[in-house]
């Protein structure tokens, strides 16, 4: 199994738009297999930002191919899937206005414990 994967391994990207596949060369598949030594899937958010400039470099250079164009039979040993999901940016609320009947401080039960 790992010599199919030394020889043979695809490196499986999930990207909003559906899985894409990466065909490294042979040093990149070794050093993938270091990488995903311990999982089978990993965040792009755990890597480092050295690892992640790899991968990104080494998915623009080698492209994304489908499996069907590998061998014909879409069996290609996977050596790990890396999960790119999009940045979610955080909805803006309104500004919230302060309570109106609220006029004073509002003293605490732990405030009211230590003066007696």
């Amino acid at each position: 199994m790992l010599l199919d994967k030394l020889t043979q391994g695809v490196l499986r990207v999930l990207t909003p738009l559906g899985p894409r596949y990466v065909n490294p060369s042979l040093l990149q598949r070794l050093y993938l297999l270091w990488i995903f030594r311990n999982f089978h899937t990993l965040p792009a958010k755990v890597l480092s930002l050295r690892q992640r400039r790899w991968i990104d470099r080494m998915c623009a250079l080698q492209g994304f191919v489908a499996l069907m164009e590998l061998n014909g039979f879409g069996d290609i040993p996977i050596l790990g899937t890396l999960e790119q999901r999009p940045v979610m940016e955080p909805e803006s609320l309104p500004p919230r206005r302060p309570n109106q009947s609220v006029t004073g401080p509002v003293p605490f039960a732990a405030d009211a414990q230590q003066r007696s």
